[in-house]
């Protein structure tokens, strides 16, 4: 186990070591279809977007919440007459995600593998508790991890309390994932290091601007180089 200045490392889970956004897409795409007689699909990817950032709240992250959020925008946009039929669509297609099958990013299993052997690693990641048990089960990275957090929300005092509670402090701690607004903001400023890796359509919802001025952050184009930068930093 690694002895130097960074001690332990988190990595996000959805869109960082497995496909995670492209199945919301798709399923968006169905959702668009389904109601073209009734909006554009600009249209209601507007609607749709503003009633996911209005549900969080109640419903939190992950496919349950995205799918009620479909239905609630097809009442809407239909004055409430969208056809029972696509009611039942809209809810099979969240089934369809809710057991659609893992597929590992490029260097994942690697990556996890590398690092798990210089450092303590934890997997934390935010969403639908049985959705996130289920792909950690499906990856076949589940063993690897010290430990695994699934929270509501990611933000620097939830960072710094993991990170003191199964490390040896945030300040020893590096976050590595695709969301700058999740996994890597909130790392830097709760005294983190945070790595950002970007990966192919960003979630409006988790955008936000790199923390360019931290000495702290880092990026990579993917996993491959990640157990090379831990080792340069720690």
């Amino acid at each position: 186990m690694n002895q130097g200045n960074l001690t332990t490392v988190g990595f996000d889970a959805d869109d960082t070591l497995w496909h995670n956004e492209r199945f919301f897409q798709d399923t968006q795409a169905q959702f668009a279809e389904l109601l073209a007689d009734h909006a554009e699909p600009d249209h209601l990817s507007r609607r749709l977007l503003a009633a996911e950032k209005r549900n969080l709240g109640q419903y939190g992250y992950g496919i349950k919440g995205f799918t009620l959020s479909m239905i609630e925008t097809a009442i809407e946009v239909t004055d409430q007459r969208v056809p029972a039929s696509v009611i039942a669509k809209l809810m099979q297609a969240g089934r369809d995600m809710l057991t659609h099958p893992i597929e590992l990013l490029p260097h994942a299993a690697e990556a996890v593998q590398s690092v798990a052997q210089t450092h303590r690693i934890i997997l934390i990641t935010k969403g639908d508790l049985l959705d996130q048990e289920r792909k950690l089960a499906q990856s076949g990275l589940g063993d690897l991890f010290d430990r695994v957090e699934i929270v509501s929300e990611k933000t620097a005092s939830g960072y710094a309390r993991i990170f003191a509670h199964h490390g040896d402090g945030v300040d020893r701690g590096l976050m590595v994932g695709n969301s700058m607004r999740s996994d890597v903001v909130p790392m830097i400023n709760a005294g983190g290091w945070g790595v950002h890796i970007p990966h192919g359509v960003e979630w409006k919802i988790e955008h936000a601007e790199p923390p360019l001025e931290s000495p702290r952050y880092r990026d990579l184009n993917d996993l491959s180089g990640l157990a090379r930068l831990v080792g340069e930093i720690g």
